[in-house]
């Protein structure tokens, strides 16, 4: 669908937005002194704005800005702060262990606490603890590759695992796996480490599968990076059935997808994977992640724990499992992430989301609205249900407007997505603010 008034309503937006933040263009040009291209991470440069916002605040769902405006923030870090910034807890938490020490390279009793609890939440006996979910992605590939004898990794096409270098891929036109653009010096061509195959296709995974070179299958239970695309009806079930049947282990990565509930989409959807990768919101805002594994492939990799060389092994790094991050994972996990919190996020991630497919349909917009737990985002098309299909709809001028649109008005989505997380601590007038900026922004459009 074409809006013919969408250049000049984005050039508007733009104006607004620069006058609205002359602090932060004025940190921005002095931040490229020193920043590689003005920013600490190269994504920040897909910011709607010419320039990103600097923050100087940021607590419950709130964010504020160093020229003080403040934003309802569904951003929260893209899933880092799903519990709300600046939890009282967790902040007494790491408070107190600062002045205990922040690492030693030894295991603290909060450590065992969190394995304990994270064993009992997502069903896998045995874990182990390292800073990013993408190197515990890393490290569970390793550990598949070590136990299998095999070196192909299969992934969705349009997936996204971190900076994983086999996972940086997609399918081209030829049904080739090559490099995502925008990968900066993959490490060797992607088509000698990782296959890639389109989510909810059973066929295309089993003939990834029967080449018999596949150490494991990492997938999301359903792709988020690219927007919410779910599974369809039998897909997870096909996948666990295809990958036991071949002998391939089945590796979840929940970092997003703990939005569907306490215990993450696989078990609430049924399925029983051979690992699981967590990280982002179970520290509350501090670098850590986990990734536990089966009794059976726990067994495997304690029997490679022997030897002088461990130290080298190419899974861990001295500040993993530190006091401080052990600190902060338990405060997070006894004070949020509960039954009770999903309980009171849901609904609001559903109050958002029929809100938005409300206007959708009255201004008869072929857009729609896709809803994962606590999460929840708009579609410019219909629901996709691969990756490309979900690549295809992406609309950069409309969506740097309608970004932009919400950001000066007071409310901050996922940059590079139409996205919402709920925390509790946001609210039904938070939600509602969104709805009728959303309405005004169509409104504006179709003038």
């Amino acid at each position: 669908m074409k809006f013919p008034r969408l250049p000049e309503l984005l050039n508007q937006e733009v104006i607004r937005f620069q006058d609205s933040h002359p602090k932060s263009k004025s940190q921005s040009t002095k931040s490229s002194g020193s920043l590689l291209a003005g920013v600490p991470m190269p994504w920040m440069k897909r910011w709607a704005g010419p320039f990103p916002i600097v923050a100087a605040k940021a607590s419950g769902g709130t964010i504020t800005d160093i020229d003080g405006n403040v934003y309802v923030d569904f951003c929260l870090g893209d899933t880092g702060a799903m519990i709300g910034h600046s939890s009282p807890d967790v902040s007494m938490a790491i408070s107190k262990q600062s002045l205990d020490g922040l690492t030693t390279m030894l295991p603290s009793e909060d450590i065992t606490w969190v394995a304990d609890h994270l064993s009992h939440r997502f069903g896998l006996p045995k874990w182990q603890f390292c800073l990013s979910a993408t190197d515990a992605n890393r490290f569970s590939l390793r550990i598949a590759r070590q136990l299998t004898g095999r070196s192909k990794v299969v992934v969705n096409d349009w997936c996204y695992h971190g900076t994983v270098d086999e996972t940086l891929v997609i399918l081209d036109e030829n049904n080739n796996t090559v490099s995502r653009p925008g990968a900066i010096g993959p490490q060797v061509n992607p088509g000698l480490t990782t296959r890639a195959v389109p989510y909810n296709d059973l066929v295309a995974l089993e003939a990834a599968l029967k080449m018999g070179d596949v150490a494991c299958v990492l997938m999301e239970p359903a792709l988020t990076n690219i927007g919410i695309v779910l599974p369809v009806a039998g897909y997870l079930e096909g996948v666990r059935r295809l990958t036991s049947q071949y002998d391939v282990l089945l590796i979840m990565d929940e970092t997003h997808t703990i939005c569907a509930g306490p215990h993450g989409a696989s078990r609430l959807w049924g399925i029983e994977p051979d690992m699981l990768v967590i990280g982002k919101t179970i520290g509350g805002g501090v670098p850590v992640a986990a990734y536990g594994m089966s009794q059976h492939v726990a067994g495997l990799v304690e029997a490679l724990m022997k030897g002088h060389d461990l130290d080298v092994s190419g899974i861990g790094g001295t500040l993993s499992g530190s006091a401080l991050s052990a600190a902060a994972m338990k405060a997070t996990l006894q004070s949020s992430l509960r039954e009770q919190d999903f309980a009171q996020a849901i609904p609001l991630a559903t109050r958002w989301s029929e809100a938005v497919q409300s206007v959708i349909n009255r201004y008869s917009l072929p857009w729609t609205v896709q809803q994962l737990g606590c999460r929840a985002e708009y579609w410019f098309a219909q629901h996709p249900t691969n990756g490309a299909q979900a690549a295809a709809t992406v609309d950069d001028a409309l969506e740097s407007f309608m970004h932009l649109w919400a950001l000066n008005r007071g409310v901050l989505l996922t940059p590079f997505h139409n996205m919402a997380l709920m925390t509790p601590h946001h609210s039904e007038a938070n939600v509602d603010k969104h709805s009728d900026l959303f309405e005004e922004a169509v409104k504006a459009l179709l003038a």
